[in-house]
């Protein structure tokens, strides 16, 4: 793991009554899972015998700064700040809610220097009155807002605006605003474009062995995510038997430590996923599932089964699903229809901001890798239509899937097979077609092994299977720009290359296809996948 610890970061909020204190202080804890500390407490610690409420107070801290000027606010934070634990504050995070004058503020910053961030709020008199009047204040239920304006260091609260490292007129923007700019200056969410995330993709038609190099990478990772949705299966060995994603990404349990999470574009047929959860003994505080994510119902996966044969699809109900997130907007809005994740009663403790968490592992230095599913060649798009999948499959569309800048991007890696494969029947056009006992006869490999192997993950279905294409294999490159290329099944090339474990190993053939898809793409094959077992990669790689 590659967490950074979090830095001590100290909040100062200061602001006349009905100001927006409250309402920040609240966002920050909820939000971003600060430690509050309140002067008011602090208060009582120091003088127990004050009245707990608001005119008491005032006059309680009044004196406790006559008496010091205000160091004693320091003094007592750091007390809270060294007796607390890292599951307490585990952003570093500690809000003072709130000073009321300048000595505060100094003895805090003489204390914590950089670490320590003054935000002060301010709106007009008559939208402080009126806040004030329509609160609900049991504490208040006394006094008038004229009394405690008249309170000497209530008066002198609004000079703290000439010191604060950001000022906030909170009657101009909604509580939300407010949040986003009081704690800009506090990295907690992404202002630069840190390169942190690597993208890894199919090349082909899918089923390049996607899964096998995933399995190899994913223990450098702190986030795992996968978009698509369960028309395509992943595979990772495993004894007995292999590991199987079909929504989950596919180093859920290579990395056991990383988070998990399934993007705004994901699509989910609830009992699969919740299976899938099951069987990899998933925690809910380990995986995330964004509140737009599409559900599929079984009436989706029946429509999928009675019309879409003519193209082989998988009918797992992800197209007619997709569809309807596009055709369906006003049924929703209506209330007639409700499809997305937050809609589903199973789904919802596991559901949450995809763009918070992305955010919070990209201020904290965090690594990611993004799974894409399927191959560039099913692209909606980019791909020979009508023989297509429903959604975008290359690099840019799995970035939108999942709610990451381009910018954001460190590598991107395109796993090809040496054989690229479609699903069995009209799958659509696939040029210089084989059958398996061609490539038995060429690899060694049994035949009866090929057979079982080259079955669909989803659907169990035969696949067909051609030469490698150049034109598609440039093109893919062109589409997603990889930094690398993984590629995949080599031991076709020849069952020896399965004992190969260093690349000068492989067979004369492989080295000689590997260095002309180096020179056609002018990237580097930085991952060789041999076989299907425990050392069945060759890492090559740079980084």
């Amino acid at each position: 793991m590659t967490t950074k610890r979090a830095a001590l970061r100290i909040v100062l909020v200061s602001g006349q009554i009905c100001s927006g204190k409250s309402a920040l202080v609240r966002q920050l804890q909820d939000k971003h899972r600060a430690r509050v500390v309140k002067t008011k407490d602090l208060i009582l610690q120091k003088v127990p015998k004050t009245k707990d409420e608001r005119r008491a107070l005032q006059l309680a801290g009044q004196r406790l700064d006559s008496q010091d000027g205000g160091a004693w606010v320091g003094e007592a934070l750091q007390r809270v700040i060294d007796d607390s634990t890292r599951s307490e504050t585990p952003k570093g995070l500690f809000v003072v809610d709130s000073v009321r004058i300048t000595g505060q503020v100094n003895a805090i910053r003489k204390a914590y220097g950089a670490d320590v961030h003054h935000v002060h709020l301010t709106a007009t008199e008559e939208e402080l009155r009126t806040r004030f009047e329509q609160r609900s204040r049991l504490d208040d239920q006394s006094v008038t807002y004229d009394q405690l304006k008249s309170n000497r260091t209530e008066k002198g609260v609004e000079k703290l605006a000439d010191v604060a490292d950001v000022v906030v007129s909170t009657d101009k923007c909604s509580k939300e605003s407010v949040l986003v700019r009081a704690t800009a200056l506090l990295n907690l969410y992404p202002r630069s474009n840190d390169a942190l995330v690597d993208v890894l993709i199919g090349g082909q038609y899918g089923s390049e062995g996607k899964g096998n190099i995933v399995g190899h990478i994913a223990p450098e990772y702190d986030l795992l995510i996968r978009v698509g949705g369960p028309n395509a299966g992943h595979q990772v060995y495993a004894e007995p038997s292999p590991e199987k994603y079909f929504h989950l990404p596919s180093g859920t349990q290579r990395a056991p430590n990383a988070k998990l999470l399934l993007g705004p574009g994901a699509v989910i047929y609830p009992p699969k996923l919740l299976q899938e959860i099951s069987e990899h003994e998933v925690s809910i505080d380990r995986l995330t599932i964004d509140p737009q994510a599409m559900v599929i119902t079984d009436a989706d996966r029946e429509e999928e089964q009675e019309n879409y044969g003519s193209i082989s699809s998988t009918a797992q109900g992800v197209g007619v699903a997709s569809a309807r997130k596009m055709t369906g907007r006003s049924e929703y809005k209506q209330d007639k229809l409700k499809f997305l994740a937050r809609d589903c009663a199973e789904l919802a403790p596991y559901v949450g901001s995809a763009r918070k968490l992305i955010a919070d592992a990209i201020v904290q230095g965090q690594s990611i890798l993004l799974e894409g599913t399927q191959g560039t060649s099913l692209s909606l798009h980019h791909g020979p239509y009508p023989h297509v999948t429903t959604r975008d499959t290359s690099v840019s569309g799995c970035l939108a899937d999942a709610g990451i800048a381009p910018s954001n991007v460190r590598k991107v890696i395109m796993v090809c097979r040496t054989y690229p494969i479609r699903v069995g029947g009209p799958s659509g056009p696939m040029d210089y077609e084989v059958d398996m006992q061609t490539i038995h006869e060429r690899s060694r490999i049994p035949l009866d092994e090929l057979r079982r192997v080259e079955t669909t993950t989803t659907t169990n279905r035969e696949r067909r299977i051609a030469e490698f294409d150049w034109v598609q294999f440039k093109d893919s490159v062109q589409l997603n720009g990889p930094t690398d290329i993984a590629l995949t099944f080599v031991d076709y090339f020849g069952v020896e290359n399965r004992d190969a474990y260093r690349f000068e190993q492989l067979t004369e053939e492989t080295i000689s296809f590997v260095e002309e898809v180096e020179r056609v793409s002018g990237r580097p094959v930085s991952l060789l996948s041999t076989a299907f077992n425990w050392r069945n990669v060759i890492d090559r790689r740079a980084w």
